[in-house]
């Protein structure tokens, strides 16, 4: 079986005392959490930093203490491992790197754990939510 790797972060901002989530409609139609492919000699840190700002154009500030793991068979002989840590805006103007994202949208929690398509962005996303509670808004 073939393995691949990917890293991303679960990207939030706060805005009026809320947490909102960044959530990327592909173009293929799914709900995801930004993360792309680990390239050449990459630290799965700079793979997050990379991929966030071509996807999003935002610049962020990873928290590496979150660092949650998931994996999946996006084909049936490829095992696909994506390492997620959590990720604050620090600057930016959005722009979706349109020709993979067709849509960013920031939601609360709820809605965005309703809208992402797979269960394990979800569990990603519930683990980053709880992890933000506790060490940040508690």
């Amino acid at each position: 079986m073939k393995k691949e790797k990917s890293c991303g972060a679960v990207v939030y901002k706060i805005m009026n005392n809320q947490i909102y989530f960044l959530i990327e409609k592909m173009q293929l139609g799914h709900y995801s959490l930004p993360k792309g492919h680990v390239e050449s000699r990459e630290s799965e840190i700079e793979t997050a930093y990379r991929e966030i700002k071509e996807e999003t154009n935002l610049d962020v500030i990873i928290d590496s203490n979150f660092r949650e793991t998931s994996y999946y068979n996006p084909t049936i002989d490829v095992l696909k491992e994506v390492v997620f840590f959590v990720a604050v805006v620090k600057d930016g103007q959005i722009k979706n790197q349109e020709k993979e994202v067709s849509e960013i949208l920031f939601l609360t929690y709820e809605d965005a754990f309703s809208i992402l398509t797979y269960k394990e962005d979800k569990i990603i996303l519930q683990k980053a939510n709880n992890y933000l509670k506790i060490n940040f808004y508690n």
